[in-house]
């Protein structure tokens, strides 16, 4: 590979996005701006921003992967992806960005204390920021991880100098510009994963021999690997099915994602928003399978799951191509981590009220509390081992299960008591937790991604949560 093409492309993207930052730097007055901007994006900006910060790492490397050890069932996670998208932008969406503009609403915490009690709103604010920051320092962490790998690939830099570099440049432009500059990075950077999702499973899926060349290495295959329920059968195959789709729905419960739908223009804005995310979605997961289903091919089980598409990138594009195409697409995978890092400082400088330490000087607050989740993340990646596919599914799947029941209710016009809130945060977060570190997970697993919902659910909707009409709130 063309390293010294990789190095320039590479320093020529991260000082653009740099360049961005200091040119919208000077909009970022206030905390308000600096963590929703104008509430002024369009249909392009809002969609892809939104599908690039769901994605990246996640996709590019993580489902590659999945569907390389895996194969043909785990794309059964793409249809509740995308079903979680239409949930997001056509249900809850129009709920979710009317309330932000006629009450103030600057983050998801917001929305969830608007009827607490005083003394109950504090809690669910502090509880649901911790919640915030420890789950994004652990998303965080597999962007930073995917870096690593990328640059350790492109240039051997090892795995700790790929981390440190990349933090240090997703930090410096988030640190300046704000939710600003991450909606005009996410939007350039969703075109170009869009991009590069198309190119690499093309060359990837003819460099195998076609269909031709998968049906003649099926042999070599694992038991399973092209069958949608793999050596599963009955009620084992259906909890497998259920437990990969209920995946998608965890984005009705993510607070960076939410932020791209507070900050939409109008409702025709999300309408046509949700559309450029969704088709974005279908077009880089479909993909992203298409490149794993050709890596077995390629590389039998002798290549890293997560490092498969750089693996494929090395042996069908010309070596300056490659160190191109690689070093843009590290940019991309870099700068998906933006948006968590700057609603995780909004969780703790917002949320969590520790702007008031800084007086007038909210904004200054807001930039540390980034710094500090930003050291936070790269302590996690170093030394908490993980692979990018489960940091991120633990993250997804433990804040959707905490927020996202909540949203639903909302949606449907039922306001919970502030008790309730509060009972549903600790039920949901702490199964999710247990799921993760003490009993049996895992991608397919139905009851990790089913049961802290339906916990939820029961705290939200029991007998002693205070419900009534959301008249207001009605789209």
């Amino acid at each position: 590979m063309n390293n010294v093409s990789a190095l320039i492309t590479l320093i020529v993207y991260s000082l653009a996005l740099v360049a961005i930052s200091l040119w919208v730097s000077r909009r970022a007055k206030s905390e308000a701006s600096y963590i929703l901007g104008e509430r002024d994006l369009g249909a392009w900006v809002a969609g892809l921003a939104y599908a690039a910060s769901s994605s990246s790492a996640w996709v590019l490397l993580g489902f590659s992967g999945f569907v390389y050890a895996v194969g043909v069932s785990a794309l059964w996670m793409v249809p509740g992806i995308l079903a979680g998208y239409a949930a997001v932008w056509f249900w809850a969406g129009p709920v979710l960005q009317a309330a932000s503009r006629g009450k103030g609403h600057l983050t998801l915490t917001d929305f969830l204390t608007e009827d607490a009690s005083p003394g109950t709103k504090r809690a669910i604010r502090i509880l649901a920021s911790a919640m915030i920051v420890f789950c994004f320092c652990y998303y965080i962490a597999s962007q930073f991880q995917g870096a690593g790998i990328a640059f350790d690939v492109i240039f051997g830099s090892g795995l700790t100098t790929g981390v440190l570099i990349g933090a240090v440049v997703i930090l410096l432009y988030t640190f300046l510009g704000g939710f600003l500059a991450v909606s005009l990075i996410d939007t350039i950077q969703g075109l170009l994963i869009g991009l590069v999702a198309v190119l690499l499973p093309v060359l990837a899926f003819f460099k195998a021999g076609g269909m031709a060349g998968m049906a003649s290495a099926a042999d070599a295959f694992p038991q399973g690997f092209l069958v949608p329920f793999g050596t599963m059968s009955g009620w084992m195959a259906a909890g497998f099915v259920l437990g990969l789709t209920a995946t998608g729905f965890g984005a009705l419960g993510q607070p960076h994602l939410v932020t791209w739908i507070m900050a939409a223009r109008d409702r025709k804005t999300i309408s046509r928003g949700g559309a450029v995310a969704i088709g974005w979605a279908a077009i880089v997961y479909a993909g992203m399978a298409v490149l794993g289903l050709s890596s077995r091919v390629l590389f039998g089980a002798e290549a890293p799951a997560e490092g498969v598409f750089f693996e494929v990138a090395s042996i069908a594009l010309p070596p300056a191509l490659a160190g191109i195409i690689l070093a843009a697409t590290l940019s991309a995978i870099m700068s998906t981590v933006d948006s968590q890092l700057l609603v995780a400082g909004a969780a703790m400088s917002h949320d969590l009220g520790l702007r008031r330490l800084f007086g007038e000087r909210d904004v200054l607050a807001s930039r540390l509390a980034v710094t500090l989740v930003a050291v936070v993340a790269i302590l996690f990646t170093l030394n908490l081992p993980a692979t990018i596919f489960e940091r991120t599914l633990f993250a997804w799947t433990a804040l959707g299960a905490s927020f996202g029941p909540i949203v639903v209710v909302r949606t449907l016009g039922i306001r919970p008591a502030g008790g309730a809130i509060l009972a549903s945060l600790v039920a949901a977060f702490a199964l999710s937790v247990a799921y993760e570190f003490i009993l049996p997970g895992g991608p397919g697993n139905v009851w990790a991604r089913t049961l802290p919902w339906l916990l939820s659910f029961l705290c939200l909707l029991a007998p002693f949560a205070r419900r009534k009409p959301a008249v207001s709130d009605a789209p």
